[in-house]
């Protein structure tokens, strides 16, 4: 008879604990104890194991997932970690249940960022190769040039990330304000297009994920309607198939 056997950061993903990510990252800090004993990265859970982080159970899977959409203002931190960041997004939003942050947005930016607690969708929404759509409002400190557009829209290459930012659609909108559409999320991306371009960011707001809009105050957050939720739900299954049956003819091609 055959164990039923779950992923270490899997479970901690379905019980809703937090993202895969996040639970490689409590596993390898040695937070993460299976029946009082430290695993090694790559353990799996059995039926019978009783998982805690921080000397905490860590429940079952979740039946009824929770999709929130947060104004988050300048200044709070995207951590799940409120032992080390005192201006962390979990206190600020104080939650009746544990949540955690889809990606990030930087500590001197605001606008919108969902927050779940179903592990498994992170993943699929922050994939870069599904070139999901997030949208932001930017303000900087000089007259924006057609020059800057071009550049900006172009692609710059980021040498301290050694990468070249992917094409995006970039749209005058104020003389110093710009609309900037991104398909990637490296960090501190659109500041460091700027700074490349020598322009210096001063308001930098996030307005669209997807198909989900900014439309509550600064510190607010709302749960997903059920309308953006299935339409959300339909562009992660169709990026989801174009990506394997892209990998399924990549792994054809090495076979030739």
């Amino acid at each position: 008879m055959s164990e039923n056997l779950t992923r270490l950061n899997k479970y901690l993903s379905e019980a809703g604990y937090c993202s895969r990510r996040e639970g490689d990252r409590l596993i390898d800090a040695g937070r993460v104890t299976i029946n009082d004993i430290v695993p090694e990265m790559g353990t799996k859970v059995t039926e019978g194991d009783v998982v805690k982080v921080d000397g905490e159970i860590v429940g079952g899977r979740n039946e009824a997932f929770t999709y929130l959409a947060f104004n988050k203002p300048v200044g709070i931190v995207c951590t799940t970690d409120t032992r080390v960041e005192k201006d962390n997004i979990i206190d600020y939003i104080n939650y009746p249940k544990r949540i955690f942050p889809i990606g990030r947005l930087d500590k001197p930016s605001e606008g919108l960022i969902l927050l779940t607690d179903d592990g498994d969708i992170v993943n699929k929404i922050l994939r870069a190769s599904n070139n999901h759509e997030k949208e932001y409002i930017v303000t900087v400190d000089k007259p924006i040039s057609q020059t800057f557009i071009e550049r900006m829209a172009g692609g710059i290459y980021i040498e301290e990330l050694e990468k070249r930012t992917k094409k995006c659609k970039v749209k005058k909108i104020g003389k110093f304000t710009f609309s900037i559409i991104l398909t990637q999320g490296l960090n501190r991306q659109i500041r460091r297009m700027c700074d490349y371009l020598n322009y210096d960011v001063l308001t930098l707001k996030r307005v669209r994920i997807m198909n989900i809009e900014l439309d509550m105050t600064i510190g607010q957050y709302r749960e997903l309607t059920k309308e953006e939720f299935k339409t959300l739900s339909g562009l992660i299954s169709e990026s989801k198939k174009n990506y394997d049956e892209k990998a399924g003819v990549q792994k054809r091609n090495r076979r030739k």
